[in-house]
C-alpha cells in the first residue's frame, strides 16, 4: 500500500463542533472525488488532505492519518495518533463509527505489518531485520519493567538522532501502533560495540512482547484496591522564591506493593493566578478547584481501576495524581472536562505510562 501522510494538531482538545455522525454524513458526501484522487494520485494533498484535515480537527484536536489503495478497487483511510496515549480512544471511537462505504476501508491505528516486509530508509540509513537487534534490561526492583535497548549497526553519537528517529518509525510498522504506545516502558539505544548482553534478532521482539504482557495481565488480574480507610499525609515545603508548596497524599497508597497493576498515570494540571497569593489560590479559586477535582473523582472511582492518589499546590498550579489501570475513560472524562470548565479554568491534562509511579516519588516518606 503506498501510503501519502499528513499530520496535524492542536493545543485545544475540547473543541468537538461536530459529532462523529456529522463527519461521516460530510464524508459520504465527498467520497467519490476522495476516492478518485487517492485511485488515480491527482493531487492528494490538495484535493483530499487539505479537506479533511480541518473537518477532523473539529472533532477532536490529535487525528493524523496516512491514505492509499490498498488494492485495486479499495482505499483505505488509516486513522492514527502518532503515539499520543490520550488521542488513541478517539481514533478507535470515529473508526467503530464508520459507516459502510463501498470501496473504502477504515482502520483504527496503524497496524502491526510483517517485518519481512519492512525496510525503511532514513537520512542515508536504512532500518531493517537485517541491521537491528535487541536485549531485555532486568531490574530487581521493578520486575514488571518491560525495559528494551535496541541495538543498530549504525548508531554513534554523530547518528543517534537521525537513528533513534527512524528506529522509532520501525517499530510502530512492525509492532503496531497500539503495542509500541502501550506495552514497552522504557527503551534505550546502542551501538553494537557499546550492548551489554547478547543480542536477540529485532523479528523476536513481537514474540518477547506478547510473552510479557501476557505474564504481567496474569499477576495482575483482579487486583483492586480501596482508597476509603486510607491515611493521607499534608505535606508543606518552601520553594527558593519562598514560595509555599502544599500536598495532600495518599501515603497508604504509595506503600502499595501492587502498583504495577495500575501503569497509567493521569496528571490533571490546572493553572490561576495566584501572584497576590505567594501562589496560592484564593477563597473563590479554591472553590473552583475543588468542584473539578470532585467533579472528576465521581468519574474516576477507585473500585473502577482509578486509583487518586493525591494534589499538590504550589505557585499558582493544582496537580491532581491518579493511578489508573487503562487509559481510555480517563481521555474520555478528561476531554469531557476541559469542554466543561473552559470558560473557568486553565485546565490541562496528561496520560503516560509510568507502572512503579515513580513520578511521584519525591512524595515518600
Amino acid at each position: 500500500m503506498s501510503f501519502l501522510k499528513k499530520l496535524f494538531g492542536s493545543k485545544k482538545e475540547e473543541q468537538n463542533s461536530i459529532t462523529y455522525a456529522d463527519f461521516w454524513q460530510w464524508f459520504i458526501q465527498h467520497e467519490k472525488s476522495f476516492y478518485k484522487s487517492i485511485k488515480e494520485r491527482d493531487n492528494i494533498e490538495r484535493n483530499f488532505f487539505d479537506k479533511l484535515s480541518p473537518k477532523l480537527e473539529q472533532l477532536h484536536a490529535g487525528y493524523y492519518f496516512v491514505t492509499g489503495m490498498c488494492d485495486e478497487h479499495t482505499a483505505e483511510l488509516v486513522l492514527t495518533a502518532e503515539g499520543k496515549v490520550s488521542h488513541i480512544v478517539y481514533v478507535e471511537d470515529l473508526v467503530n463509527s464508520a459507516p459502510t462505504i463501498p470501496g473504502w476501508k477504515f482502520t483504527a491505528l496503524k497496524q502491526s505489518m510483517d517485518i519481512t516486509d519492512v525496510a525503511i530508509k532514513m537520512a542515508d540509513h536504512e532500518f531493517s531485520k537485517d541491521n537491528i537487534s535487541f536485549y531485555s534490561n532486568e531490574h530487581s526492583a521493578y520486575p514488571d519493567q518491560i525495559d528494551i535497548t535496541i541495538v543498530h549497526n549504525d548508531y554513534s553519537e554523530s547518528t543517534k538522532n537521525e537513528i533513534i528517529n527512524g528506529t522509532y518509525i520501525f517499530l510502530d510498522n512492525v509492532l503496531g501502533e497500539l503495542n509500541f504506545a502501550s506495552i514497552i516502558d522504557n527503551l534505550s539505544f546502542a551501538s553494537p560495540a557499546e550492548a551489554t548482553k547478547e543480542l536477540i534478532p529485532v523479528s523476536k521482539l513481537n514474540d518477547f512482547l506478547i510473552w510479557r504482557e501476557k505474564e504481567f495481565i496474569e499477576k495482575y488480574e483482579g487486583s483492586w484496591y480501596s482508597t476509603e480507610t486510607n491515611n493521607h499525609s499534608l505535606m508543606e515545603a518552601k520553594a527558593d522564591n519562598g514560595n509555599p508548596m502544599i500536598a495532600i497524599i495518599n501515603t497508604d497508597l504509595l506503600k502499595w506493593d501492587a502498583k504495577a497493576s495500575h501503569p497509567w498515570m493521569l496528571t490533571v494540571e490546572i493553572k490561576y493566578d495566584g501572584a497576590n497569593n505567594n501562589g496560592m489560590p484564593d477563597t473563590a479559586t479554591s472553590e473552583i478547584l475543588n468542584t473539578i477535582e470532585d467533579d472528576i473523582l465521581n468519574y474516576l472511582k477507585d473500585a473502577d481501576g482509578y486509583l487518586n492518589i493525591g494534589r499538590q499546590t504550589f505557585n499558582s498550579t493544582r496537580e491532581i495524581y491518579f493511578a489508573c489501570k487503562e487509559f481510555r475513560k480517563p481521555s474520555r472524562v478528561m476531554t469531557d472536562m476541559l469542554k466543561n470548565y473552559s470558560e473557568k479554568a486553565d485546565l490541562n491534562y496528561d496520560i503516560y505510562k509510568d507502572k512503579y509511579w515513580m513520578s511521584l516519588n519525591r512524595f515518600h516518606t
